[in-house]
């Protein structure tokens, strides 16, 4: 398990889905287009969501677990992107498989 970092908050996350979250969150900052992050919180930890405004002065930043994520899934990077470029934000979606998209 990975970590995002904003400032003092930290949240943790797969390392595999933390490197897709990055390029995605990498891309959209590139063309300087802030978004809503919402991640839903482990019930161990009160449960419920939270949500932070992502922009080009906002700091983060990621620590992997693990030196490789393995490769990227292009149709992964698509679907989170999907859900950044959506009124609702950037949203965690389930990785789908590489095979079915290309086929789709």
């Amino acid at each position: 398990m990975g970590r995002l970092a904003f400032g003092s908050e930290t949240v943790t996350f797969d390392d595999r889905l933390l490197g897709h979250l990055e390029v995605v969150m990498v891309a959209k900052l590139r063309r300087r287009e802030p978004f809503i992050l919402t991640w839903t919180v482990d019930p161990s930890l009160g449960s419920g969501r939270v949500s932070r405004w992502v922009g080009v002065s906002t700091g983060w930043d990621i620590r992997y677990h693990s030196r490789a994520i393995g490769p990227i899934n292009p149709a992964w990077i698509d679907a989170l992107m999907s859900t950044a470029n959506s009124p609702g934000g950037l949203r965690v979606v389930p990785e789908p498989d590489q095979d079915e998209a290309v086929a789709g």
